[in-house]
C-alpha cells in the first residue's frame, strides 16, 4: 500500500482552514486515502471531524496511505498540500 511521510506545514496546523483545505482534496481522490499521527489508528482523510481530532500542528509528521489506481498520484497531491503553509493569503 502507498504511503507518504509528511510534515505539517500550515502555521495553525491541520486546524480550521487548513483541514478544510485537505479534507476537500482528499475527498476528490478516486482512491480512499487515511491520514495517522505515529503509531495511533488511521483515520478516513475525507472526514473533517477526524482529521481535526489527530490534533496534529505545524511541524508534525502525518502519514498518508491509499491503495488502488491512482493512489500514488493523489498521495503525491494531498502531501504536497501538507507541506504548504494553507494559512497563508495565497495557499
Amino acid at each position: 500500500m502507498p504511503t507518504r511521510t509528511v510534515a505539517v506545514g500550515s502555521a495553525s496546523g491541520l486546524h480550521a482552514r487548513p483541514a478544510k483545505i485537505f479534507v476537500e482534496a482528499a475527498a476528490k481522490a478516486p482512491v480512499k486515502v487515511t491520514i495517522r499521527v505515529g503509531e495511533k489508528k488511521a483515520v478516513p482523510a475525507k472526514s473533517m471531524l477526524s482529521v481535526l481530532a489527530l490534533g496534529a500542528k505545524q511541524g508534525t509528521e502525518v502519514i498518508l496511505e491509499a491503495d488502488g489506481d491512482g493512489a500514488d498520484e493523489a498521495l503525491d497531491g494531498l502531501a504536497a498540500l501538507l507541506a504548504k503553509d494553507l494559512d497563508a493569503d495565497d495557499a
